[in-house]
This record gives C-alpha cells, structure tokens and sequence, in this order.
C-alpha cells in the first residue's frame, strides 16, 4: 500500500484557537509539510484546486513547482485538476512543464470540483460541467500523446494540428479521477483504464463502496484487465496516539469546533458525536493497532492500495499532528505496506535511459 498527505490549502480560523494564520505564513506550512512528509517516508504529498472561499489552492501548479524544487524523492500529485473550470490547453501546458521540473514525479487526479462560487466564477453552469470535464479530459489526454492534435471542441476554440509545448517528460502522465458521489466521474475513469480515487471523506462507507462496485463493472465493460485496476480511498481526518483515549481526547475538541462550524453554517451534520465519527467515518483516530484494522475493514470494501490523508494539522497543535504522523510511519503504514499490495504500476519516478529514449510508460526528452 502506498500513502499520500493532502492538503487542500483551507484557510479559514483555526477551529479551535479561532486564530487565522497569515496568507504567507499558510503557504509556508504548506511547503514545511511537504518536507516533513518526504523526510516521514510519505509516497506522494498532494495539493487541491479550488477558487473560492476558504482556500487558497487556485494556483496547485505554482506550489507543486516550489516543492518539487525542494524535494527530490516524494511523487507530486493535484488533489483535484478541476478540468472542468480549465482550458486543456493551458492546464497541458502548466502540468507539462511541472512534470519536467520536477523529474517525471507528477500525478495528476483530476475532477470537475465542488462548489457553486467557482462554477460561476468560470462561467460553468450545473447542466454542462460534467460535459466540460470530459471534453478538457479528452483534449488535454490527446495533447499529451500526440504531437499534433485536431480537436472539434465545443467548450474552446477548435484545434487543427495544434502543436502545444513543452512536450511532456512522462509518456504519459497517469491520470486519477476523483470522485466523491457522481457515476460520470467513475465511468470516464473506466472508460479509459484510468485509476479511480475516492473522496471517502463526508460520509459512512456504503456510498462510496457502491461506486467502486460500479468503477469495476464498468472497467470490465469497456474491456480493461481486472489485475490493472488501481484505486485510491481519502480519509476524513487522522491523529493516531499510543491509545485510543489520548487520540479522541486529542481530537474532540477539532470535532467539537468542526461540528459548531457546520450547524452555524447549515451545513449537513453527518456524525453527531466524536465517537460516532471516530467508528462510522473515514477518520483514522485512535491507537496504531484501530487504525491498520480500520484501514483493513475498508480494503475489504474497497480493494484500494493508495490512502491519503490530512497533511494539515486542522486544529490539532503542531506537535500533536506531527507526532501522529510520525506515529502513522513507524507503527501504522509498515504493517499496512506488508498486508496490503500496491497498485500494479511502477511508482518511482520514471527517468529516461538516454536522451532519446522513449517508450509507452517512460519519458521522452523535448
């Protein structure tokens, strides 16, 4: 099993101090986290788009750039590409040149995105945004592939033998689809023999296990090889404390702090309790031991051989969510490395053999 920390960039009051941390001090932690992250033994560290309120991710290609200049082993993945609110050109553009700076350790999960601020930001309306993320999807594969693309598009202007620079390092980029509730997104990442992965983090398992069901009757539909399905879960938060009692003593006040955020909000209140939350949710709370059987219980369900979780603290003191982390990588993740496979594709990054090499998976010099 592989394992990534995630930070969305939310920037809103610490729940539970009430203090807001500075623009330049927030993307600071950002970049500190993935260094903690690599220097753990973390397998990847992933930003998200999103373009409103509260986070500051409108840029993941800016800050993928500075750590991968700081960093030289960790992959780098988007948390997610919202394709649906981008020109694939561009995004082609920025993704390319980020997969050459930073050694062919790009990953991209793509989605539509979430909120209705940035659909009308971009001008996207509910009725065609799952149409918009297919057709960029469609654009920015072909660019990737092939040196000259002719495209009937509908959303941008038509491509006629396009030629769009720098070509790309990886050949090609593996491409993740995040989904959280929608079948569209499932069936294009069957469609194409793409890795799926699951939100996993609002509610209990059972829709999120449907839709992986549904991944897989789809893959096998469109012909795909069962053994290269590849499939990643999300989690809803984590602290691991040598006991169970330390850890939701730890975190009842986050859950407290989020829960009064929600109902202030009107927002919809899932799990009324902290150890409702901590049983019936994704979150990993508690003691090494109920977070690898945790984990377990939902590889049963969902076959997933890549997690991610929070790399921000979300509350908890700095020390607190570091020593979980470390934690996690001494007492959690090897168990895990041992019982559960990895995905069925090479995960180093790829470097080419010469100047010139170019293969199907590997790189290809510009």
């Amino acid at each position: 099993m592989r394992f990534l920390a995630i930070t969305l960039i939310a920037h809103r009051p610490d729940p539970t101090t009430g203090v807001r941390t500075p623009t330049h001090d927030r993307f600071r932690e950002v970049v500190d986290n993935a260094l903690f992250a690599e220097e753990l033994g973390f397998d990847g560290f992933g930003v998200g788009e999103r373009h409103e309120r509260p986070f500051l991710s409108s840029s993941p290609t800016v800050v993928l750039s500075h750590i991968a200049a700081l960093t030289r082993r960790i992959r780098l993945f988007t948390a997610v590409t919202t394709l649906s609110l981008l020109d694939p050109v561009r995004a082609y553009e920025d993704y390319a040149t980020l997969d050459h700076l930073s050694g062919g350790r790009l990953d991209l999960i793509i989605g539509k995105g979430n909120g209705t601020a940035q659909r009308e930001l971009f001008h996207v309306t509910p009725e065609d945004q799952w149409e918009r993320n297919a057709e960029s999807y469609e654009v920015f594969r072909r660019i990737w592939r092939q040196d000259k693309v002719t495209a009937a598009t509908r959303f941008r202007p038509p491509l006629t033998d396009a030629e769009v620079r720098p070509r790309p390092y990886q050949r090609p980029v593996r491409v993740w689809h995040g989904s959280a509730t929608s079948k569209e997104s499932v069936d294009l990442a069957a469609r194409y023999g793409d890795p799926l992965f699951s939100a996993n983090v609002t509610h209990p398992v059972e829709p999120y296990a449907e839709l992986i069901r549904h991944y897989r009757e789809r893959w096998e539909h469109y012909g795909h090889d069962p053994a290269r399905i590849a499939i990643g879960a999300g989690t809803a938060g984590i602290h691991v404390a040598p006991t169970s009692q330390q850890a939701l003593a730890a975190y009842r006040p986050v859950f407290e702090a989020d829960l009064a955020f929600a109902r202030r909000s009107g927002l919809p209140v899932v799990f009324e309790t902290l150890e409702d939350f901590a049983e019936r949710s994704s979150a990993l709370i508690g003691s090494p031991e109920q977070v690898i059987d945790k984990v377990h219980r939902y590889h049963e369900r969902f076959g997933h051989t890549v997690l991610h979780v929070h790399a921000d603290a979300g509350g908890l003191s700095h020390t607190q969510h570091r020593r979980s982390l470390e934690l996690f990588q001494s007492a959690v993740a090897p168990v895990l490395r041992d019982d559960i496979p990895d995905p069925p594709f090479a995960w180093a990054p790829v470097l080419p053999a010469s100047p010139t090499a170019r293969t199907e998976e590997g790189p290809a010099r510009d």
